[in-house]
This record gives C-alpha cells, sequence and structure tokens, in this order.
C-alpha cells in the first residue's frame, strides 16, 4: 500500500522519528529488577513445549546473524504473551517496542514506529486482530521486503517511494486469531498458541512472584491460590497480592494456608477460581432459561456485562472447565456446571444433544 503525503510531509521525513507519535510504545527495561516479569526462559514457569520451540528458532537466528522470524501468539489473556515476547527480547539481546493495535490508530503512528525501529529490534503489538485495514496494508511490505510504500507530491508530479526499513522482527499477540485477516496470520513464519497452566505450574509462579516481592508464604497456601487462579498466570499474581494484604492486615504477613482460604472467601473466589461475575453467568443461564441454550447478547443485557467481556473474559474458563458448552443456538450450562453451584442435575439428557 502507498501512503499518500504532500511535499512538506515528505521533506519532514528526516525528522520522522522525533516528530511521529508513537502511543504506548515503551522500551523494554531489562535493568528493573524489580518486576515479576521472567528474563529468560529458565524462569518463565510453564508453556514447556513452546519454550523448547522458541529456544530452537532463537538460537538459529543468532547463529545465522539475523532477526528471528515474525511470531504469532495466540489465546486467552493473562498467560504471558507480553512476558514472552520480553524474554525473546533478552535472549536475542535487543529492544523492544511495546504498543496495542487500537492506539495505532493513523497511518503516521504505525509510520513512526516502524521507522524509529534499529537492525534487529522486535516490535510487539498486542490485540493485533484489532488493527485497522490502513494499518495492516502498511505493515505487509514492512513484515515481508522491509520497506515503507510511499507517495509524494499531487497531479502529475506524484513520486513514489521505497523507504528501507532496517530488519526487525514483528511479535504480534492476540486473543482471537481467527479475527486476523489471512494475508496478515499468513506473513508471521512462527504462530503458537500459549495454554492454560496447571495447578502445579501456577504454584510455582505464586512462589516466584512470593519471593520477588518478599512475601512469605508456605506450599499449601501457594497451592490454594494456584487452584483458585483459573489458569491463568496474571490472575495468580493479583491473588498473591491481595491475599497478602489480607494476611498483612489481619495476621503477621505470612500466608498460610488458612489465612489463603479466607481471603480467598472474601473476595468471593470460589475453589474452581470463579468470581461473582462467573457464577451470576451460570445462574443466569439456569435460573431464567432452563440451563440454555441462550445467545450471547440476551446474556450480557441480563447480566448488564458488555457481551465482548463476557467472551473474552468469562467464557474462555467456563468453556476449559466445562462448566459452560457453546452450541449453535447458543450458550449452555453443563452438568458440571449445575453440580458446582449446587443445583439438581434434572431432565438435561435431552438438552445436551440438541
Amino acid at each position: 500500500m502507498s501512503i499518500i503525503a504532500d511535499d512538506n510531509d515528505f521533506k519532514a521525513e528526516k525528522n520522522i522519528k522525533s516528530d511521529m507519535v508513537k502511543p504506548e510504545s515503551i522500551e523494554f527495561d531489562r535493568n528493573f529488577e524489580n518486576t515479576i516479569r521472567p528474563k529468560s526462559f529458565e524462569s518463565y514457569i510453564g508453556q514447556t513445549a513452546l519454550k523448547e520451540t522458541l529456544k530452537i528458532s532463537v538460537e538459529a537466528a543468532k547463529k545465522r546473524s539475523q532477526p528471528l522470524d515474525h511470531l504469532l501468539f495466540y489465546g486467552p489473556p493473562g498467560l504471558g504473551k507480553t512476558t514472552l515476547a520480553g524474554v525473546i527480547a533478552e535472549q536475542m539481546g535487543v529492544d523492544i517496542k511495546i504498543t496495542s493495535a487500537p492506539a495505532l490508530e493513523r497511518p503516521r503512528d504505525i509510520i513512526g514506529i516502524l521507522m524509529s525501529l534499529k537492525g534487529g529490534e522486535i516490535l510487539f503489538i498486542d490485540e493485533i486482530h484489532r488493527l485497522n485495514k490502513i494499518a495492516e496494508e502498511i505493515l505487509y511490505p514492512a513484515m515481508e521486503d522491509f520497506y515503507l510504500d510511499m507517495t509524494t507530491g499531487k497531479s502529475q508530479t506524484v513520486k513514489t517511494l521505497r523507504i528501507p526499513l532496517p530488519k526487525f522482527t514483528l511479535i504480534g499477540a492476540t486473543t482471537k486469531a481467527g479475527a486476523l485477516s489471512g494475508p496478515l496470520r499468513d506473513r508471521f513464519g512462527i504462530i503458537h498458541r500459549l495454554e492454560f497452566y496447571g495447578a502445579d505450574e501456577l504454584a510455582q509462579v505464586v512462589k516466584r512472584t512470593a519471593g520477588i516481592l518478599n512475601i512469605e508464604i508456605t506450599d499449601e497456601a501457594a497451592n490454594r491460590i494456584a487452584k483458585r487462579s483459573r489458569g491463568t498466570p496474571r490472575i495468580a499474581n493479583r491473588l498473591v497480592k491481595r491475599v497478602s494484604d489480607y494476611a498483612l492486615v489481619k495476621y503477621d504477613g505470612k500466608i498460610t494456608k488458612d489465612i489463603a482460604d479466607e481471603a480467598l472467601d472474601i473476595l468471593k473466589i470460589d475453589n474452581w477460581g470463579l468470581d461473582n461475575t462467573d457464577r451470576s453467568l451460570l445462574k443466569l443461564i439456569i435460573e431464567k432459561y432452563d440451563g440454555g441454550p441462550v445467545g450471547i447478547e440476551t446474556i450480557a443485557a441480563a447480566l448488564g456485562e458488555d457481551a465482548r467481556t463476557i467472551e473474552d473474559v468469562c467464557e474462555p474458563y467456563l468453556l476449559q472447565a466445562g462448566l459452560l458448552q457453546r452450541t449453535p443456538r447458543g450458550r449452555k450450562v453443563s452438568p458440571a456446571g449445575y453440580k458446582h453451584l449446587g443445583f439438581k442435575v434434572q431432565n438435561l439428557q435431552q438438552s445436551l444433544f440438541e
């Protein structure tokens, strides 16, 4: 795609690095010791198979002295896509610029970031499925040939220019891989899905985070927090902080199994990691719609929640845990969902095959 610019704009191209707005773009601070984000594959817990594959790709790129192929990470939120991009940057020994697709509204936004990149650097775009069409088309030649196609002048004086870019690696992250256009998805050389974490892996995450934050915690307490973290490291890290606050105010600051249970009960997070919104969703379907099926828009209106929030935040774990089912006619609560909420499982056999 060619970007049209007038002569004055083009004369200012040499200053584009300082003039362009780079929304939400930050340098990855590898010297920030207090962060809980791991800096190496060894300290990154979970996603074992994915890490092994990435290690090989990183080592191969370093031996060739070339940038890593463009990567696409997809999966539910909170599983460590941004963290993994930072680890890759550390292992490659390069800087990383982080932004999100909604921030790249104008052509100058994406152009400014691309032209500010140095050779081998990584550009991380979160929620890449939300890129607008213009920004996406600007990325095509940049990803494939490392060029920006631009035009300058008007009418008969129009000139087409190809501005070379340093070779870089684009890492895209999305919770909806299916929402990406085919041409954009096909330009990624490496595509991986991040999986939900097991309880044992999350317990390791909890203990690591507690150690970094100087929080004393027992193994039993770490396991209790892990089991209520919905298979998601981001939630586990958040719960460590909340339980730590409770232990500090109510007790001596040390987190034990009983203290963890007390704090999580007060937060209304049950043994499956469900919060009030999750339980309200399941109860709504059971009590008002006979267990379903019912459409997502109807559920959202009844709960007073945005349909997208339900799809992106609530549903992934409920589906993974087997508490909710998706059918062509809508959402249904599974027998396991009935049992978890204490409802009697009855007359479900027929509806399960509808």
